[in-house]
């Protein structure tokens, strides 16, 4: 049989990058999905580096035919499709409802929710041909167990609607062999803050603070990428086999504590 393959988008930095790095140990062939190379090169070149097998892959994942093309690649060049980490979203704009434009709720919706779409219809039909496989979307608590981060109505949507989506598609996907869970992070050290637009906070807060900080297990301290990627690695794997549709919340017990 031949080596497993897995596609991991938006893995040039976070937790992509570390599920990246993850997989690859487990000798698994990555396809490192972003917008573009810059994006992805330094994973890339970490895996070959360490002896791995890794290609880029350059897509826009609410770009069906983007999609379409970077997963084509990926088959092309190692045969199989065996897992697939839909982990690529941005955090977007958290606004007051009354203040949050049409356009900045689409672009939320399109890449993190219609992207997750769009990643796992172009990947179902390779990993069907491959017997089966696994699918992991990257979730949040946000939208499915907290509900207090100001402004972030259309951010949570979609990851109560990722969640939703996971547990229709686990028994769709059973009668293939293909396995679909959700992991849910809660506060992570990554970079996505960089794409988030925080406007008029104060309307919207929730005057709440923790003295000892809000990630119990670490006494506040946020968790790290490779926390949320062993899980992620968990779920690729056969030790995982009994498990779909299955949210599994990687934060700590903050979502507890809020």
């Amino acid at each position: 049989m031949k080596p497993a393959v897995a596609l991991v988008t938006g893995a040039g930095s976070g937790i992509g990058k570390a599920a990246a790095m993850a997989l690859a140990r487990d000798g698994y062939k990555i396809g490192a999905l972003g917008p573009t190379q810059e994006e992805i090169s330094s994973t890339v070149a970490e895996i070959l580096k360490t002896g791995g097998e890794a290609v880029f892959l350059s897509a826009d994942i609410s770009n069906e035919s983007q999609m379409a093309a970077a997963v084509e690649q990926l088959t092309q060049q190692y045969g199989r499709l065996d897992v697939v980490v839909a982990n690529a979203g941005i955090n977007g704009v958290w606004a007051p409802i009354d203040d949050l434009k049409l356009a900045e709720w689409n672009e939320t919706i399109s890449i993190n929710l219609t992207g997750t779409f769009l990643t796992i219809r172009a990947t179902v039909p390779e990993l069907k041909r491959s017997g089966g496989g696994s699918i992991i979307v990257v979730s949040s608590i946000n939208g499915t167990r907290t509900f207090t981060t100001p402004g972030a109505t259309a951010y949570t949507a979609t990851k109560a609607a990722q969640v939703a989506m996971v547990q229709q598609l686990a028994l769709e996907l059973a009668r293939h062999r293909i396995r679909i869970n959700a992991v849910c992070p809660g506060e992570i050290e990554t970079n996505i803050e960089a794409n988030t637009k925080l406007r008029k906070e104060d309307e919207t807060a929730i005057p709440v603070v923790w003295p000892e900080g809000q990630v119990p297990i670490t006494g506040g301290r946020p968790g790290r990428s490779e926390d949320v990627a062993d899980v992620i690695a968990f779920l690729a794997s056969d030790k995982s086999r009994h498990i779909t549709g299955s949210p599994i919340w990687v934060d700590g017990g903050q979502g507890l504590l809020r």
